[in-house]
Formats: C-alpha cells, structure tokens, sequence
C-alpha cells in the first residue's frame, strides 16, 4: 500500500506502515465480528514518496485473508533449499532441505507432527519426510529442519523452468492442524570471481533489463497477467533477467519469472541497521527466498552518502552478514553509482552502475574474490519512431548514439562487459519507459525514455539492436521509418541491426551493396531519399537469405487494425488482453507517423482498464472511469410541524426565510427540540450532472421521519435506522442549481438521543452522491500505434472490442472470455 498506511478493522486500531513497498501482515482475530458483518478501514498517505519516480498512492497490490488454527506455520515461514551434487548429471541426485517455523499463538502447550511431501509438476509425490514430532510452549515459535533427497531431479533452468511443490501437514491430537504448499526449484547458483555467473553448473551470460513496477493505462495497479506480458516482450528481445528497481516486487511477478524462467536481482528499498531497515530486508528476504527465479538480493542502490563514507562500509558490512544468515544460500550486492571506498568495501558482489562512473578493472584487480555484475547500464533516452530531435515535443532521436566517455551507448555498454569475462553481464537502465524522472526533459514530458521499449511495450529500435546480440533466431531489423516527404536527395541515416554474417540494402529493388556484419555492433549507409521501398536482406554464413526487412513509403491512413496478445483469456475477473491499436494505410502497411485519435467500445462479458500510446510527452488520459463527488446538504432550516403533514413546505420554492437555522441540541443545555419538527435544506447540482446518477444519503434525525425532495415524497414515517437511508433520485425530480429536501421528524427519544452523530451546523445529517458516467474510451496512436488493456470479468462470453476513427475503416476484435482454468 503506497504510504504510510494505517489500518483499523471494526473500528480497532491494527498497526501502521510507512514503507509503500514492504508487505505486512497484522493478527485480527479478537476484533472480528464473529457471525457477522466486519469492517476493515485502510488510510493511506502518499504526501511523501520514498523514490524519485512514479510510485502511485493507495492499494495498488493484493491484500489476502489468512485463517489458521492457532498452531500454524508462520507467515512465510517456510525455507525451502536444495543441494545438487552434480547439475550436470544425466539423474541429478538432489537434497531438499525444508526449514519450518511453527507458532503456537493458543494458551497451551501443544504436541505436534510435522509430514513433508514433495510433488512434481504433475502432483505425483516424489519425496516424502517421516513424521517428526515436535512439541511447543504457549506463545511462542520452534523451527523444524526436514530432508528429503529427490532422485533424478529436473532442475529449473531458463530453458526448462521446472518447479516443484512442498506440502506439509501438522497434526496435532489427531486433528490437522495446518496445511501449507510452497513452490519452489531445484537449481545451483553460482558467481565466480573470474567467470562470471553460472547457472546448475553453465556458464549464463545475465543479459538483464532494470524494471519499475509501472505501465501505461494502468499506473503500479498492474494486474498480474500483464505482468506476465511484460516479461514475455523481454524475453522477446533476449533478455533473460530482470532487476526490481529499486524496492520489493510483489510476489506475483516472482512466480511469473519462476513460470517463465526470468533471473531476478531482487532489491531492498532502502540501506541502513536500523532495526526498522533490518525489519524490512527481512521481510524481503524471507519473502522471497524460495523462489528460484531470484539468485541475487540487492541491499540498496545508490546510497551517495554512504558510498564513500566508513560508516557506509560498516553498513554495507553489516547488512550482507545479517542477508547471509537468512538465507544462505544466495550472495548479496548493492547498486553502486561511486565505488573504491564505503560501501563497495562492504559488499561481497560488486554491483556498477554505469562502467563510466568506476574503474572496474582496477576494482577487479583490487578484489579479486569479488564477482561483479553491471547492476545499471546506458541511461540513454530514445523516444519510438523518431528520428530527429524534436525537443519542442520532448521527443529523442531513436538511434543509438555515440559513447563519449561520459554516457555509454546501448551497444557501448554491452561490448564493455562482453569483453571482461570476469563480469557476469549487465542489467540495462531500463527495459521499459515508466512514469516521472523525464530527463532530460522536466514538465510537460511526462515519462522517463531510457526503455528499450515504451510504456506500452512497444520495441524501439534499440530493443532490436539488443535482440541481434540476444537471440538465435535470424532477424533483421531496418531503420528509420520511408516517409520523408520533401527530403529528397538529402542523404538519411539508415541503419541496420542483424544477427545475420551479412546484410546487403536494396533501394527500389537497386542493390546499395554488401556488408559484412559485425558481431554486436550495427551496420549503416547512408541513402539519398526517394519515395518507395527500402530492403535489408540477412544472409548466412553459407550465403543463403535467413531474414530481412523492409520499410515502405505508406500512403495515408485509411483503417484500424486491432491486434490481441491474447484471443483467449480466462473469466476469473483478472486475466487481461494487450490489443495493440495500429492505424494503416490502404495496403495494410502501418502509417509510421500516424496520430489519429480512435474511440473504443466494448461489449461482453469484459471491461477496459486503461490505455495508452509510449507518448513521453502524452497528456491525454490513461483512463476513463465514472467519477463520484459528493455535495452537502446544507442551509438547514426548521420550525415545529405535524409529523405526518405534507404542506406547501416541501416545495422548493417556499419562503423559509423566517425559520430558525437548525442548531445542534448537543451543544445547547437550554434548547428543548418540539415532539415533531420540519426541516429544509438545499443541494446544488451543476449543469454538467445531468448526466449523472444522484443518490440521497439520509442519517435518522428522530424516531421517525418522512423524506421529500422538490416536493415528491420518497419516503413517509420510517423509524430509526442506526444504518440510515438512500434513495436514488430519479432525473425528473431533479434540475440544475438548487434542489430542496424537506424532513417531517419526530424527535430523539431517550432511548435513541445518540443516533444523533451529526452537527446540523456541520456535514448535516444528509449528502447527496453525484456519479458521473465514464466518457468514450479513446486515445491518440503514436507514430501510427497505441494499446488497449482489456480484462475479464468473472462470467464467460465473448468480449467484443471496436475500434473507430474519423475517416478511417473501423476494427473488431473478439476475445474469448473462458471458464478456469486460466489459458495460458
């Protein structure tokens, strides 16, 4: 919960969290209301951040119910750890060793077993523990220690992400006291200080992206199977890590990395030995250490004051000691801007970011010990599909540029680390675009552009220089885009990136000559523009075509098109489709610097969740939703009356002028109410509600009480309700500027005199809700593309999508909502 969050249930104070990261959890079980109805109150305060980026404000990631008995396994109290004789065995011989916390939170001792089974990936059981007993005093803890060996294991690779299952069961007299299932892989992870990194016993080179936690349309409030997505498009251009920059992920993306095999450097928010700081690496730590996906804990990142203090040497020290006794198994570093002193001391993988700012060689030679990884690379900003400056608009040329020895270069960076083999790869800064840190652009850009892709996702152009380094599978990838009207003749800057042996150019089917191509590099001419068709043609070693690309002159748009990541989603009310918005000209070809506006509608069993187009300088909106406001009911007037009358006071023009103003009788020892009253008050609705749905919202204000508004009863003689009232006002008693309740009461008995919670000096007793319907969805392509996020809701059907635009042939796409399981 982004920040500072209190949390109450039932009106009982539970506890309160600053971090906007860090999860937690709190014991209700003597609030509850057993049987019946439960309240559970969050304030979350996002005044402060604790980054200098986007980070969002309020519940953005799931919150769970937990039940237990009172003897359980405590929250995240599980430790699941393997040791592999030999991973490169044909039938690796495994230990599983399983580290238990169980809790005792009753008021008696208690006797109990403890039974460990493990299953495949197919639920057959392939080791099981004999039952250990154990006994536990009253309020208190006792750890477990289980093994069991797993014969012929498969061990989770990037290739082959196996994982398997720990279920364990506490009995206790004779009862099952508690389940619980952790998913975990067998692997060895290992960081030489002179290889690199090494993953069941080979050699991987980390080919990483850093990733903040948001995306377009959606903000931090991102659903887990866009998540998904995400890593799916770095996968896409090679990538095989990611890096959680710079706080704790949620735990759903660690089991999408694990699914999918995706290396994590998983990072602490903030450094410090502070009990409060010790507290949140431990709930990092022990969190996340059973997820095979995460082979290294980051302890901070670039902590200026205490990089080259002695004092941030004594921390960093400290915080890799107290990382290590939590978890064994992995090693610690920290995201580095400045090393040779203070905390680089300290750590025990040395983590750079950015080489230019280190000399990492002499470190190297300095520590030869220490492995070393690039936790942070390039920084440089790129806007998709452009390809001048153009810094009216905060928009960056797209290709890569030259390193300076200030600033390294997307290819730069990667040839430096490629070229030390002690160095176990790089994570690039950044693999998408995310919100806030625009430089080196300030307001109105908003968003950074240091991503090989956009906000959306969107591959620019470096993500296919990377893709040509990262990937196997032929590709050829041309830039820029053909259409220059009014450049002819000026030479244009083309570029090709390949991982083809050569690539040879075409120009309206002219040869523009042969290159061999260089490995991790690019190649590149320079071409007179003429309208038509540019090829870029790959060969192989034996000189055969394996690949190519073209860029085409368009013509002007004239259609829609909608392109679905998934035509298949499940009706669980979370699973969610990318639908790719590309605007066309008439011979199918993406207009590459289209900016048509296009209006969305969806029918089925789904709904849109945002929307947007990898625009750094984009101010349209992410969402459109209903949006509610609340207007008092004020001016409260009264006199005495009959209760059950129904005279010309209700109507809204009756002069009450020479009514007393309604006065609280709390505050006025002398004031004695009459048996029966009347009240009037007023809301004032604008012009622009007349759309809107509008709800009056009525507290008791006597033991019985008749509701009118403009003169039409609602409601005659209803007693007390300590709940209160609301009625949805139908539009034909409503109209713009001022509208006129009138209440006929009897008052407060003795009995009921506390339901009288509200001041009439104050909020009043009434408030009427003003709901404004959603406008269209819609949203502006950007360099001819944009996405529409569509989630499922919990029935199944067909989810009907269409896309339209002024002067443009519209688009529809269908997608099928199913039943779960969850397609994958």
């Amino acid at each position: 919960m982004f920040r500072d969050s209190v949390v109450w249930v039932n009106g009982f104070y539970l506890g309160t969290e600053r971090s906007g990261y860090s999860g937690f959890h709190y014991d209700m079980t003597n609030y509850l209301n057993y049987g019946g109805a439960n309240v559970l109150v969050v304030r979350v305060n996002a005044t402060l951040g604790e980054g200098w980026f986007y980070e969002g404000a309020g519940i953005y990631r799931h919150v769970w119910l937990t039940k237990a008995e009172t003897l359980h396994v405590a929250h995240d109290g599980t430790f699941v750890a393997s040791t592999v004789e030999d991973p490169g065995a044909a039938h690796p011989e495994v230990e599983v060793t399983a580290l238990v916390t169980v809790e005792n939170d009753g008021d008696k001792d208690a006797r109990f077993t403890l039974e460990e089974e493990i299953e495949n990936a197919d639920g057959k059981i392939v080791a099981s523990s004999p039952a250990v007993a154990g006994g536990i005093s009253a309020a208190s803890s006792s750890d477990l220690s289980v093994a069991l060996p797993v014969h012929d294991a498969k061990l989770w690779s990037l290739e082959a992400p196996y994982l398997y299952k720990l279920v364990g069961t506490i009995r206790s007299e004779g009862k099952v006291a508690d389940r619980y299932e952790t998913v975990f892989g067998i692997r060895s992870i290992r960081f030489d200080p002179n290889q690199g990194f090494f993953l069941n016993g080979k050699h991987v080179e980390i080919k990483g992206t850093d990733e903040h936690q948001d995306h377009a349309g959606v903000g931090v409030a991102v659903p887990d199977a866009l998540s998904a997505f995400r890593l799916a498009r770095l996968k896409e251009l090679g990538s095989n890590a990611i890096r959680t920059s710079h706080n704790p992920p949620t735990p759903e993306l660690l089991e999408a990395c694990d699914r999918m095999g995706v290396l994590v450097l998983d990072e602490n928010r903030i450094m410090g030995t502070a009990s409060e700081d010790y507290d949140h690496l431990k709930r990092l730590i022990v969190r996340d250490r059973n997820h095979p996906s995460v082979i290294l804990w980051s302890l901070g990142n670039e902590e200026w004051v205490l990089e080259h203090s002695s004092f941030g040497e004594r921390v960093a020290r400290d915080m890799t000691a107290y990382a290590r006794r939590l978890d064994p198994t992995r090693r610690s570093t920290v995201a580095l801007s400045g090393s040779g002193a203070g905390v680089s001391l300290g750590v025990d993988v040395l983590g750079f970011n950015y080489y230019v700012q280190h000399r990492i060689d002499q470190m190297h030679e300095r520590f030869p010990d220490r492995p070393v990884v690039g936790t942070e690379e390039s920084s440089s900003e790129h806007t998709r599909g452009v390809y001048a400056d153009d810094l009216a608009r905060q928009h960056l040329v797209a290709y890569d540029f030259e390193a300076d020895g200030k600033h390294a270069s997307v290819e730069d960076a990667w040839r430096y680390y490629l070229a030390r083999p002690f160095a176990a790869g790089l994570f690039y800064w950044t693999g998408f675009d995310y919100r806030g840190e625009p430089t080196p652009f300030d307001w109105p850009a908003i968003s950074s552009q240091f991503g090989l892709l956009d906000t959306c996702g969107f591959f620019k152009d470096n993500a296919y220089l990377v893709q040509s380094w990262w990937t196997e599978k032929p590709m050829v990838h041309l830039l820029p885009h053909w259409n220059w009207p009014g450049k002819e003749g000026p030479p244009v800057d083309v570029r090709v990136y390949s991982n083809a042996d050569a690539v040879e150019l075409f120009l309206n089917g002219k040869s523009l000559g042969r290159k061999a191509m260089p490995r991790n590099s690019h190649l590149e001419w320079k071409v007179a523009y003429e309208p038509g068709r540019l090829v870029a043609r790959g060969y192989g070693a034996a000189g055969q075509e394996i690949a190519s690309d073209a860029v085409s002159t368009t013509l002007g748009a004239s259609a829609v098109q909608l392109i679905p990541n998934e035509v298949r989603i499940a009706a669980d009310g979370a699973s969610v489709s990318a639908v790719t918005v590309r605007v066309n000209d008439a011979e199918g070809r993406m207009v590459p610097d289209a900016g048509n506006l296009v209006a969305f509608d969806l029918t089925g069993p789904g709904r849109i969740i945002g929307v947007g187009n990898g625009d750094p300088a984009s101010h349209e909106a992410d969402r459109y939703v209903e949006s509610v406001s609340t207007i008092p009911v004020a001016e409260w007037r009264t006199q005495a009356g009959d209760p059950k009358a129904s005279g010309p006071e209700t109507a809204p023009g009756f002069d009450d002028s020479a009514w007393e103003k309604a006065r609280d009788p709390r505050w006025d020892e002398v004031r004695v109410d009459p048996p029966a009253s009347v009240f009037r008050g007023a809301f004032y609705l604008p012009a622009e509600a007349e759309r809107a749905a509008v709800k009056l919202m009525l507290r008791s204000v006597g033991d019985t009480q008749s509701i009118f508004v403009n003169g039409h009863a609602l409601a005659q003689n209803l007693k007390v309700d300590a709940v209160g009232y609301e009625y949805a006002l139908d539009r034909s008693l409503l109209h713009a500027g001022r509208n006129v309740v009138t209440l006929y009461v009897t008052r407060f008995s003795a009995a009921n005199k506390a339901m009288q919670a509200f001041s009439w000096d104050g909020p009043g007793p009434a408030a009427v809700q003003v709901a404004m319907p959603a406008p269209q969805w819609k949203r502006s392509v950007f360099n001819g593309l944009a996405q529409v996020i569509v989630q499922s809701k919990r029935e199944a059907g067909e989810i009907r999508l269409t896309a339209t635009s002024p002067g443009l042939s519209p688009a529809v796409v269908n997608i099928a909502s199913q039943a779960l399981p969850r397609v994958k």
